[in-house]
C-alpha cells in the first residue's frame, strides 16, 4: 500500500487519534520504517495508585476520567491503525510512571501554584522515556502527532512552531533538550487541521472521523480541587480572604480552590469586580483585588531549557505565559547567576501571570526555549 525504502527506523507515540496516525502513515510514505509505540496510562473507569498523604497503605485511588487520552480504547484504534499501515505495534505501560505526573501536579496546586500537567509528561514520559525504548529496538528518531516542526535553522536543530496556529503545540514541547531535536520528527507540524483530516481519508484510516482527545485525563470532571484533596486532604482548611488593599473580606476553604485572574467563584460583593491576585500556601491566604491588581511588568523562571544560546544581555522576544496565548513583546535574559532562571520584562504590563505556568520563549516562529514561573516580578 505505501512505499517503503531506507530512511532509517523511527519509533512513532501513536494515541490512536488521527494526527499521529497521519504522521506514521506519512513517515511510511516517505520511507522510513515505522514502528508504532502506544503509550499506555490507563484505561476509562480504570485505578491509577498515586502517593497520598493520608491513606492505610499510602495510596490513593484515582479513576480515569472519559476523556483520556491513553485509555485502552485508544488502543484498539492505534493497532488497528499499524495494521492498516503494516507497521511492527508496542503497547508500552507507562501507568505506573504517570503517577510522577500526578503527583507534581497535587504538589504544585498544593504549594500555590497552577500546574501545566501535559507539559510535563511530554517531557518525562512522551519524550523522556519514549527515547530509552528507540534506543532498545535500534531506532534513531522518535515522532509524534504534534503540531511543531522541528527543523535546521542556520546549520542547528530548531523547533517551530506549527504552521496551523490554532492548533499550534510548540508550548508544550519548549523542554525538549537540543541534542534530541535532530532526532524528532513531527511530520503534520507544516499541515493544517484540515488537511491531516483529508489525508487519513485518503490513506483509509480507521481513525479520520475521531474527534480529538483532551489532554488531561486524571481528573474527572475537571474537579481539580477535589482531586488535591483526596491526596493531599490537610490542604481543605479555611483561610483568610484578603482584598489587596488589606482588608480581610471573608473566608474560603483551601487557596488550593483559586487560581491567579480568576473571577468566578470567589463569592464576595464589592464595589468593582474582584479577581485572584495571589495565592499563598504557607499562610492559606486568598489575595483579591480589582482587574488592575493583576497587572505585572514581567516574571522570573526557573528549570530553564534553552533551544539557542542562552542571552546574557537582554534580547528582545516573545514570551508565551499559558497554553495558547498570545505571545507578548518582551525582553528576556538568563539569571547571572544561576543559569537555570531566567527573567522576563513585559513591553506592556499583563496580568494573570500564574506560578506553576510554562513561560515559553518565541523569536517568530522559533522556539528559543522556556522555563517554569516562579514569580511575577
Amino acid at each position: 500500500m505505501l512505499a517503503a525504502n531506507s530512511q532509517g527506523k523511527v519509533l512513532v507515540a501513536m494515541s490512536g487519534g488521527v494526527d499521529s496516525s497521519v504522521a506514521a502513515a506519512l513517515l511510511k510514505r516517505e520511507g522510513w520504517e515505522v514502528v508504532g509505540a502506544f503509550m499506555r496510562l490507563g484505561s476509562v473507569g480504570e485505578d491509577l495508585e498515586a502517593p497520598a498523604a493520608r491513606s492505610s497503605d499510602g495510596l490513593v485511588r484515582l479513576k480515569i476520567a472519559h476523556r483520556g487520552c491513553c485509555s485502552i480504547e485508544d488502543a484498539h484504534d492505534a493497532r488497528a491503525v499499524a495494521a492498516r499501515l503494516d507497521i511492527p505495534f508496542y503497547v508500552l505501560n507507562f501507568k505506573s510512571d504517570f503517577a510522577r505526573v500526578i503527583d507534581q501536579f497535587v504538589g504544585e496546586y498544593a504549594a500555590g501554584r497552577t500546574p501545566n500537567p501535559c507539559v510535563r509528561c511530554n517531557n518525562w514520559l512522551k519524550f523522556g522515556r519514549l527515547r530509552e525504548h528507540a534506543h532498545l529496538i535500534g531506532a534513531t528518531h522518535v515522532a509524534s502527532g504534534h503540531y511543531a516542526r522541528a527543523e535546521q535553522v542556520h546549520g542547528r536543530p530548531a523547533l517551530l512552531r506549527g504552521v496551523d496556529r490554532g492548533k499550534d503545540q510548540s508550548y508544550v514541547l519548549f523542554g525538549t533538550p537540543m541534542e534530541d531535536l535532530a532526532k524528532t520528527l513531527y511530520p503534520i507540524g507544516g499541515l493544517p487541521k484540515a488537511r491531516v483530516r483529508e489525508l487519513a481519508r485518503e490513506f483509509s484510516l480507521p481513525v479520520s472521523e475521531k474527534p480529538d482527545s483532551q489532554e488531561i485525563c486524571f481528573v474527572p470532571d475537571d474537579d481539580y480541587a477535589g482531586l488535591v484533596e483526596r491526596m493531599r486532604p490537610e490542604v481543605s482548611a479555611p483561610g483568610e480572604l484578603r482584598h489587596v488593599d488589606g482588608r480581610v473580606l471573608g473566608e474560603h476553604q483551601g487557596q488550593h480552590r483559586f487560581t491567579v485572574g480568576q473571577r468566578k467563584g470567589i463569592r464576595i460583593a464589592d464595589s468593582d469586580p474582584l479577581y485572584v491576585v495571589a495565592r499563598d500556601a504557607a499562610s492559606n491566604t486568598v489575595t483579591v483585588g480589582p482587574r488592575t491588581a493583576l497587572a505585572t511588568s514581567g516574571c522570573l523562571a526557573r528549570e530553564a531549557n534553552w533551544l539557542c544560546e542562552p542571552p546574557v544581555e537582554w534580547r528582545a522576544v516573545h514570551a508565551c505565559v499559558r497554553y495558547h496565548a498570545t505571545p507578548l513583546a518582551a525582553r528576556v535574559r538568563m539569571q547571572p547567576e544561576d543559569p537555570s532562571a531566567f527573567e522576563v520584562k513585559f513591553d506592556c504590563p499583563q496580568g494573570a501571570v500564574s506560578p506553576g505556568q510554562a513561560c515559553v520563549l518565541y523569536d517568530g516562529d522559533q522556539v528559543l526555549g522556556g522555563g517554569w514561573i516562579h514569580a511575577a516580578v
